[in-house]
């Protein structure tokens, strides 16, 4: 039987923190800032920790 693939675009977008979280970064950083708010773009800034709903999911997609 083959290996199983990992999701491209998955290993892009999160990465496995030291305690076994899943990090991930904000949307709406990348372009269109001029109208958004100083403190809306330094909000966005950090990055964030994937709801628990969502991890059963994204652990099947990168095979954690």
């Amino acid at each position: 039987m083959p290996k199983m693939k990992t999701n491209s675009s998955a290993k892009k977008r999160f990465v496995l923190t030291g305690t076994g979280k899943i990090k991930r970064k904000h949307a709406y950083k990348r372009h269109i800032l001029t109208k958004k708010t100083t403190k809306q773009k330094r909000n966005l800034t950090h990055s964030g920790i994937i709801a628990a709903v969502d991890v059963k999911e994204i652990r099947l997609l990168l095979h954690f």
